[in-house]
């Protein structure tokens, strides 16, 4: 897989330069898929952006989110007509836009997409995420069909969470790759 087919796909606020997703970036030459508006996400702003990268990139991808990434991933995959390109996803610690103190900020992404997802698909949780209660990262799994990775107290699995350039989140996304059929 080119490294140009690798897309790393942030959560709300976009992820700073510490964050393993940028480290990824910087490192082995993944690409982000850069949206209009980081702040004030709108849910088809978003889901068309990413489609529109995926219907310009020559190949099949592999998608790497995280926090209203992963949300993003399982509502596109629910309209898209190009999930066929996507050969695997590793979701990490997805947001939950759900909850009652985020629900005004994120109007248009609840509710969360439930479909199973048409791709292979990891998703990893954290006990302790601010963000996303352990139960409901583990119910998300179970709806998308992710195999789902129990990666202990680490908080956002952000840069706060001090990962660095994170290595095991790589060997996942690897694994993730040798277990996914070829198109």
């Amino acid at each position: 897989m080119k490294p140009d087919n690798v897309l790393i796909l942030p959560g709300w606020q976009n992820s700073g330069s510490d964050h393993w997703q940028s480290r990824w970036e910087a490192e082995h030459g993944y690409r982000r898929v850069d949206q209009h508006d980081w702040m004030t996400p709108k849910r088809g702003d978003w889901i068309a952006r990413l489609e529109d990268v995926i219907l310009g990139t020559d190949g099949p991808v592999v998608l790497v989110a995280h926090s209203l990434g992963c949300i993003l991933t399982a509502a596109w995959a629910q309209v898209s007509r190009s999930t066929g390109r996507v050969q695997g996803a590793l979701l990490v610690a997805p947001g939950d836009p759900e909850r009652e103190e985020l629900r005004d900020q994120l109007p248009s992404w609840s509710p969360i997409a439930r479909q199973r997802l048409p791709f292979p698909s990891v998703l990893v949780g954290s006990r302790d995420d601010p963000y996303c209660d352990f139960a409901k990262a583990q119910s998300l799994a179970d709806s998308w069909g992710s195999r789902f990775i129990d990666l202990g107290e680490r908080g956002h699995i952000n840069a706060e969470s001090g990962l660095g350039d994170w290595p095991e989140g790589l060997v996942l996304l690897t694994s993730l790759l040798s277990e996914s059929p070829r198109p």
